[in-house]
Order: structure tokens, then sequence, then C-alpha cells
């Protein structure tokens, strides 16, 4: 079964962001389809997907390669989620459904529950659920493709402190899912707006790439295994 190009650019893109691939080293076909165990056709076409998002350039006598953004391309990015979010909870106010609520109030319980022990790490990854959920009660595909991929690559660039006050942050995380509820739509904006202002100041840049290594078999298996389970599902 031909595994899908989508499959694979994911498969890529989470090693770039990651940090398995680092800035600046070359991404041979040959290598890409033996790690993710693929023909080199699907390859090929998740570089060419990679390239138009910014992750990957092609260079002269080298090929494609992994991008090294600069200090002011990643400023840019934060700043331009900071006027995307904003909308995307307008929009989410006026579109949202009964199930996005439903996620959204059970995510802000989680949230102020991990908070409340401490537990950074299961924030970060609630605080990704909940934007993600609320770019998709928008209803727009444009903007939610367009968050997705500032997500992906604002992770790459930069590191995330906790913030100081978390209890505080997901009261305001509540706050905005109350708007929602009320499809207040300006209030959900301004909402939005602090909460993308908070989360911005706590990112770090990351000023230097990891080093690069030979992934152990054991990650080259586990990126078949992402590929493969997800080819099986189309």
């Amino acid at each position: 079964m031909r595994v899908p190009a989508h499959s694979v650019c994911t498969a890529i893109r989470d090693d770039i962001v990651s940090g398995v691939f680092e800035r600046g080293s070359r991404l041979t076909e040959e290598v890409l389809a033996r790690r993710y165990g693929v023909s080199r056709v699907p390859v090929r076409e998740a570089l060419r997907t990679l390239e138009s998002e910014g992750f990957v350039v092609t260079r002269r006598h080298a090929g494609a390669c992994v991008a090294e953004p600069s200090e002011q391309e990643a400023a840019d990015l934060l700043e331009v989620r900071m006027l995307l979010e904003p909308l995307s909870a307008a929009r989410a106010a006026q579109r949202r459904t009964e199930a996005h609520l439903k996620v959204l109030r059970g995510l802000v319980r989680l949230g102020q529950e991990r908070a409340r022990r401490g537990e950074g790490e299961d924030l970060r990854s609630l605080a990704g659920w909940f934007h993600e959920t609320l770019a998709q009660a928008s209803g727009s595909p444009g903007l939610i493709a367009l968050l997705t991929q500032l997500r992906h690559k604002i992770a790459w660039m930069y590191a995330v402190d906790q913030p100081a006050r978390p209890a505080e942050a997901w009261a305001e995380h509540g706050a905005l899912v109350d708007a929602v509820a009320r499809r207040d739509a300006e209030r959900a904006r301004v909402l939005a707006a602090q909460l993308a202002e908070r989360h911005g100041a706590v990112h770090r840049l990351r000023r230097t790439a990891r080093p690069a290594t030979v992934p152990r078999a054991g990650r080259v298996r586990a990126s078949q295994r992402a590929v493969n389970t997800a080819s099986g599902r189309n």
C-alpha cells in the first residue's frame, strides 16, 4: 500500500521540530525513504510541502536542507499569531458548536487542576489542545491551517517557560470560553489578545540547534510506525 505524502510530511516535520534534523542539515530523499520505510516518491512530495511551509529550503549543489530562520523571522511568527488568534476566537464565538464548548470547558477544568498541582508539562500540552480546539471552532479552514502551521514553527523556534501564575492564566482561558459560549465575539477577541500577549512573553528563542546525531534504531522504528499507522487509516 502506498504511504500518502502527508503522512511522510508529518513525520519529517515532527523530526525537524523536535531537533532530530539539525537546522541547515541536508535532507536526502534516499536517507529519508530508508528512515521512514517508504519509497522516494512520497518523500519528494513531502519535501515540496515542507518547503512551502518554510521548514525546508532548496540550495544549489546541496538540494533540500532544513531551513535556518533568522531571529527576525521568529519574532514575526509570534506577532502574526497575536493577530490571528483574536480573529480565530471572535469567529469561534459566532460559529462554535456545543461539542466545541464541551471540549474547551473540559480542557479548562484539566488546566486548572494541573495548575494547582504544578504540573507544567501537562499544562503546555493542554494549552496546545485548547488553542487547536478554539481554532477548529472558528469554522474557517484557511485560518485553521495558518494557525496550525504557526504552532508547528513556533514550537520549532522557541522553548516555552511555565507562566509565572498558571492558575491565573487558566482562569483567563475559562473567561474566554465563557465569552465564546455567550457568542460575544468582541469580548472573545479582547481576551484572546490578552492570552496571546501573555503566552508570547514566556517564549525563549532557541539560539542554538540541537546536535545532529544519527537516530537510534528505536527512534527510526518509531517514525516508521507513525507513518505506516497513518497510512493504514487512509
